[in-house]
Formats: C-alpha cells, sequence, structure tokens
C-alpha cells in the first residue's frame, strides 16, 4: 500500500473503531478483563459501522454534510483528539495552553476527515475487522489492540489501536496502519511549521486548507 493511501485508510480506521468504546468498562474489572473488553469493543464497533457506511452509502454521496456530520459524531465520542495533538506537538506543545492544544486538535481532525470522509464510501465489498489479540504498552500508558482490515481479493491490512483507560472509558490516542503511526506521521509533518508558526497559526492553515493534514510526500 502506497503512502498516499494512508490518510484515507486511516480515517476509515478512526471512524471504524469508536462508537460502543464508552461502554468497554461499565464497571471495575481486572486489568486482564479490561484489555479483553477493549478489543472486543474495537472489533464489534468496526463491523457496526462499516454496515452503517454500506447501508447509508447513496444518503451520504447524495449529502456530504450529513456524512460530516455522522463522521464527526463518532469520532468525538470515543477518540483522545486532545491526548492525541500533545503527543502529536511533542516539543512544540511544552507550556501550550489547553485551548491551543484543543484548536489544533481539532483543526487536524476536521481537515483530515474533509479531505478523506468520502473515501470511506468507496471501499468495496463487505470488509471486516478481525482481532488478532491485545497486550499492555509500557509504562501502563494503556493497551494496544491488534486487528486485520480484511477486504475480498486484497491481502488482509494490520490495523493497531493504542488506548488508555480515561475515567472509566477506553479512549483511542493513536492508530498504526501496517506499522505507520498516526501520531508520528502527523509529529513529523508538523515539525517544520512548528518551528516557523505558532499552534494558533498552524491551526489556522489548516482550517482554512492552505495546510493539508496527511499530505503525501512527492513521488509517492
Amino acid at each position: 500500500m502506497t503512502r498516499k493511501l494512508i490518510p484515507a485508510l486511516l480515517a476509515s480506521a478512526l471512524l471504524a473503531s469508536l462508537p460502543s468504546l464508552g461502554f468497554a468498562q461499565a464497571a471495575p474489572a481486572p486489568a486482564a478483563a479490561a484489555q479483553n473488553d477493549a478489543g472486543q469493543a474495537v472489533l464489534d464497533a468496526s463491523t457496526r459501522i462499516l454496515s452503517t457506511l454500506q447501508q447509508r452509502r447513496s444518503e451520504f454521496r447524495a449529502n456530504p454534510t450529513v456524512l460530516r456530520t455522522f463522521i464527526n459524531s463518532e469520532l468525538n465520542k470515543t477518540f483522545d483528539r486532545d491526548y492525541a495533538a500533545r503527543l502529536v506537538l511533542g516539543v512544540h506543545g511544552r507550556g501550550a495552553s489547553d485551548a491551543d492544544v484543543k484548536l489544533f486538535a481539532d483543526a487536524m481532525a476536521d481537515n483530515l476527515m474533509q479531505r478523506y470522509g468520502s473515501a470511506l464510501l468507496e471501499i468495496q465489498g463487505k470488509p471486516t475487522f478481525r482481532l488478532k489479540g491485545q497486550s499492555p504498552l509500557p509504562g501502563n500508558r494503556g493497551v494496544r489492540v491488534s486487528t486485520e482490515l480484511m477486504r475480498a481479493g486484497n491481502e488482509p491490512t494490520p490495523v493497531d489501536y493504542l488506548m488508555r483507560n480515561v475515567n472509566g472509558q477506553w479512549k483511542i490516542f493513536d492508530v498504526m496502519i501496517e506499522g505507520i503511526s498516526y501520531v508520528q506521521t502527523f509529529k513529523t509533518q508538523f515539525d517544520a511549521p512548528l518551528r516557523q508558526k505558532s499552534i494558533q497559526q498552524v491551526a489556522t492553515e489548516l482550517r482554512n486548507g492552505t495546510m493539508q493534514a496527511g499530505q503525501a510526500p512527492r513521488g509517492k
């Protein structure tokens, strides 16, 4: 898979993982059980959302606004935008206010989804996710849920979700597609602009389209 396809698949993977994760820990549970809950929640939600996209494909194609509303509502449920944004900002986020981090997080996610959200409707056949397993992250940072995206006529695509428990709710803070990290990809992309501009300026350029999240390198 070429790198220029990664953002579109990333959009799909982020969206497909989200809706029911908030119910993964309705009550306290042992660590091992909690990890299993996270993995099963990803699998169940992925299947449900991909089915919804197929069933409402004509509606979404006819009305992009409805598609964007659907995407945003699902992303807002359990994707930890602000925590992921702080990881992307890295040293540039040290001392940054929560408001600036949120501004950057929302601008980056919205830019990505506006450009690639429609790619969700182009997945052919009946794709499914297969749960491979889950394991604890180093330093008690959360869990890593490993899955494969299965599509007819294609090799399985590895998709890993890095998740942390926030007040009893599983939240995704990174997604790895074929080993390529959402956080690391954008950390590398935004390093140079953030050396020259403020967080607010970069967020503004993402909002108005002057800068694009997930821009493929030349020649890819």
